[in-house]
């Protein structure tokens, strides 16, 4: 019986994604582009869930990964390299176009390989010492990001890439409208269901890795790192495969961040993302998946909903308070709220032994 009841629920909440940009999308594309951004914002946040939910290592630095795989597409779909160095030119006259099979391999490759090499010289550390290095990593990465246009132009420093191609694949393009017969599908509700296909095998994989033996050892080594390791378990290599792997869902975030927005810049990749992406795991339940893409939902779509309350609640002061300001106290406030209230954050994993016990209950 409860089986039947939890398939009954996958299924309306799969048709439920799969309505929902439909329906949205007859409101505006501009609440389509929110769904857009919740489901890059889940995709990291899985990835930062890894780090931080499962192996306990605290991260600022996470947004360094989304810069790098969206600057990886960005060089390899637009005419930045082929205008910048005339070698490269000769050589793709018609300039880089990668295609999407390619994309998502090197993305993860890359920002694993990065994420590696991130851990490697931070094993020792904990705690806050963790945090501020990892912070100061992120940063090294948007300095970099924001200065390498001289003498070499690589990412054209502050200016950004443009001219980023969208998805394309089996020769269809998500940033051309699709109509079937009557009906009209527009291009950021394409994007929306390639971006939920990603969200769904990430989800898959991090399920499979929770229930494993690498799972359970990062979750041996959040508990305790001395026990863990007296017990045989091989912290170093283990927190390194933490790093990667969860660096591997921040690059892929970011190539598709890139394709959808078609510019990118170092601002989009300042030290706030990290705190927000951070914000969204334990606002949601470290180490839950239901609650981290809940708290990853929550926080991308909030302050976009908040720019439609922000308006007349200036209004109604006479203008004197600024939107802007007014939407980021609507927003700090709902989240000293939520933890005050919900302290181990919205949808929290089971108490050690409960599940078991609430199992032999019933």
């Amino acid at each position: 019986m409860h089986s039947q009841r939890r398939l009954i629920i996958i299924l309306l909440a799969g048709l439920g994604l799969l309505v929902l940009p439909l329906i949205l999308q007859g409101f505006g594309n501009a609440w389509v582009r929110i769904a857009d951004m919740a489901l890059l914002f889940v995709l990291l946040s899985l990835g930062l869930n890894i780090v931080v939910g499962y192996a306990g290592l605290l991260d600022l630095g996470y947004v360094a990964f989304f810069a790098i795989g969206a600057y990886m597409f960005g060089l390899m779909a637009s005419p930045h390299l082929s205008d910048t160095f005339p070698l490269f030119a000769s050589w793709f006259p018609n300039g880089l176009h990668t295609p999407l099979w390619l994309v998502i391999p090197l993305a993860a490759l890359l920002a694993g390989v990065l994420g590696v090499l991130l851990g490697a010289p931070t094993l020792r550390l904990r705690g806050d010492y963790l945090a501020i290095v990892t912070l100061g990593f992120g940063e090294i990465i948007r300095v970099f990001l924001n200065n390498l246009d001289h003498p070499v132009n690589i990412t054209n420093g502050p200016k950004g890439i443009g001219q980023i191609d969208s998805i394309k694949f089996f020769g269809f393009d998500l940033a051309k409208k699709l109509r079937i017969g009557e009906f009209e599908v527009s291009s950021v509700t394409l994007y929306y269901y390639l971006f939920l296909v990603l969200v769904l095998v990430s989800v898959l994989i991090c399920h499979r890795l929770e229930h494993s033996r690498i799972g359970r050892a990062w979750m041996a080594i959040r508990e305790d790192e001395v026990a863990a390791k007296a017990m045989g378990i091989h912290t170093r290599n283990l927190k390194l495969l933490a790093f990667g792997m969860g660096a591997t869902f921040g690059g892929v975030s970011g190539a598709m961040f890139a394709a959808f927005q078609g510019f990118i810049s170092p601002e989009s990749f300042s030290l706030m993302e990290s705190v927000m992406v951070v914000a969204m795991v334990v606002l949601g339940g470290l180490g839950h998946l239901p609650g981290v893409i809940l708290g990853a939902v929550l926080l991308a779509a909030l302050p976009e909903v908040l720019r439609y309350l922000a308006g007349p609640l200036q209004d109604l002061s006479g203008g004197r308070l600024d939107a802007a300001i007014l939407r980021q106290l609507l927003i700090a406030v709902a989240m000293i709220s939520i933890m005050l209230l919900r302290p181990r954050g919205l949808w929290p994993s089971p108490e050690h032994g409960q599940a078991s016990s609430d199992r032999s209950a019933k």
